[in-house]
This record gives C-alpha cells, sequence and structure tokens, in this order.
C-alpha cells in the first residue's frame, strides 16, 4: 500500500522500457511532446518556422519538405503579434506550396485578443483549451506578448515555464515557443536567448535561426538525442505564395528560371547591375537572389566587382 506522506519509488529496472517509434515527433528536429524554443533575432522567419512546423505535424507531411513527422495529429498555433488574417494567408501559401487543402487539415488558430501566462485566469483557460481540443502541437508566437513578468528575473521565468511543462505533461502535447535572442549575440544558441537562462534549461529540442548577410541558418539541439547538423534555409515566393525551405531545395527548384533569368539580365549589362536592380528588374525577394548569385558565383559564371554584379568573363580559347 502506498504512503501518501511519502514519495512514489519504482526500482530502477522496473521502469518502464522507452518507445523508440514515440521518440520523434518530427524526426531529428522536435522530440515527441518536447518543450523548447524556436529562437533568433528579430525578422529571421522564426514565425515561418514554427508555423511550418505545425501545418507539418497538422498534414502529416515533412517539414521544410525533408524532416518527416512520426506522430502526425492536431495543431494550435497562437500568433500574439499577427492579424487572423495575416496568419491564414501565410498557412495557405504554405499549404499550396504542398499541394493541401488548408480546409482538410487539422490546424485550429486561438484567435484572444491577448494571452498571458502568469495570470491565473488565462492559465485556466490554456488548461481547458488543451484539454478540449487535444493538439498534439502548440505553437505560441512570441514568448514576450505572453507576460508582464520580468524575463530577466529567473524566479518568475521559471515559474512561467514550469507551468508550460506541467501543461506539456498532463496533456501529452509539444509546446513550441518563438523567443526572441539578444540582438548582439555572438552565435546561435540557447545561451544567445534574451532573459533568463532558464530558457535554455528548460528545453526538450530547440531550433536556433540566425541571419548571416542573406543566409539563413537552423541549428538543432536536443536534450536526449543528438542534433543533426545545421542546415540553410530561404524564404522563397513562388506567385505570391511565401514559404519557408531548404536553401539547396529552393536552388534546385529556381535554376532552370531565375538563374537563366539573371545570366540574361547581367548580359545585357557589360558594366554590371546592383543587387537592388536586379531584384527590382527581376521581381523576386532579396534572399531568393542571394542564393540564386551564390550559387553562380560558385559556379564561375558571376563576380561581384565593388558594387555591381557581372557576367563572369571567360577568355577566348
Amino acid at each position: 500500500m502506498t504512503d501518501p506522506d511519502t514519495l512514489p519509488v519504482v526500482r530502477a529496472a522496473d521502469l518502464a522500457d522507452a518507445e523508440p517509434h514515440r521518440r520523434w515527433l518530427v524526426d531529428s528536429l522536435w522530440a515527441r511532446a518536447g518543450v523548447g524554443i524556436v529562437g533568433g533575432a528579430p525578422k529571421c522567419c522564426k514565425s515561418w518556422l514554427g508555423l511550418d512546423l505545425a501545418l507539418s505535424v497538422a498534414s502529416n507531411t515533412p517539414c521544410l519538405g525533408r524532416f518527416a513527422v512520426q506522430d502526425p495529429g492536431p495543431a494550435l498555433v497562437y500568433m500574439a503579434e499577427d492579424a487572423p488574417a495575416d496568419v491564414k494567408q501565410r498557412l495557405l501559401g504554405l499549404s499550396r506550396g504542398r499541394g493541401l487543402d488548408l480546409a482538410h487539415v487539422p490546424l485550429d488558430v486561438v484567435t484572444a485578443p491577448s494571452l498571458r501566462l502568469d495570470l491565473d485566469r488565462d492559465r485556466l483557460r490554456v488548461d481547458r483549451t488543451l484539454r478540449h481540443h487535444r493538439p498534439r502541437l502548440l505553437l505560441l508566437d512570441p514568448f514576450v506578448r505572453l507576460h508582464r513578468i520580468d524575463e530577466n528575473s529567473a524566479a518568475e521565468v521559471s515559474a512561467l515555464l514550469a507551468f508550460l511543462r506541467e501543461m506539456q505533461r498532463e496533456h501529452d502535447v509539444a509546446i513550441v515557443v518563438v523567443h526572441h535572442a539578444r540582438k548582439d549575440a555572438g552565435r546561435a544558441s540557447g545561451q544567445a536567448l534574451r532573459g533568463s537562462g532558464d530558457f535554455h534549461a528548460w528545453t526538450d529540442s530547440a531550433l536556433y535561426v540566425r541571419r548571416h548577410h542573406d543566409q539563413l541558418s537552423v541549428s538543432v539541439e536536443h536534450r536526449a538525442a543528438p542534433a543533426p547538423d545545421s542546415f540553410h534555409v530561404v524564404l522563397a515566393d513562388e506567385g505570391g505564395d511565401v514559404r519557408l525551405e531548404l536553401a539547396d531545395v529552393a536552388t534546385e527548384a529556381t535554376h532552370d528560371d531565375l538563374h537563366e533569368r539573371l545570366l540574361a539580365e547581367l548580359d545585357a549589362a557589360p558594366d554590371g547591375l546592383s543587387r537592388d536592380c536586379l531584384r527590382t528588374s527581376l521581381r523576386v525577394r532579396n534572399e531568393r537572389l542571394g542564393v540564386a548569385l551564390a550559387a553562380l558565383e560558385q559556379g564561375g559564371l558571376v563576380r561581384r566587382d565593388q558594387r555591381a554584379w557581372k557576367r563572369h568573363s571567360v577568355p577566348a580559347p
């Protein structure tokens, strides 16, 4: 008989065995029912990555076109800084890029005008919402809009994160929190996150996005598993449908079209063209143009001369 005045104890050999097939929510990116952070400096496409994760889990399609979903199910998102119409537009673009009908995807959006996880009333609403909808993943974006505590106070931050951990365990749900890194952070990691160090200690899985010039790189950390190599992503615009893609996938997809158009523009301008001129003429997003220029430069087809891009001259035989 269990003594109510003591803590429950189990012999180590009698603990439940791990289930390998239930290890991942998204293969090598996010632990099943894990809590964690999508972190990075402002304007680094953190929200796009969070939405891509949520849509992938809800639709059972690979995240970023590569990382398979191991435990699909409904997803629930709260985007505190985006109007509902903007959230819908983003999700429609992401869905069309995968050939999905968003109406048939079990992805729900919390439309409350505010949500404060430091208030008992809102904590109760979160608990009841999770109990009612039973999502496999909950996306909260961004952390700074979810409270009025001091993010540098370990005591206040740890209490709020403890509530999210309680929700994760109570409802068997993965919780993804989008959080800003310091603008002057030297590297993309948990130590660069703004505020208390409790953020880094709390995570089971974490994705850190960093911008270097025109390239976006994503590094991954896990509490209990090795992390994959970091990779590059690009925000691509295809006919008005904006989505986040792996950089190598975007390069392959645009090679026949964008590369040839870019070379044609430079062929017609012997003195070269600035990046701004190329972007305006080709009507492409800056990130996508950067990927194409880098690929062509690596292939020896273009070169950068001061502030202009030029066709690489090849001596006649």
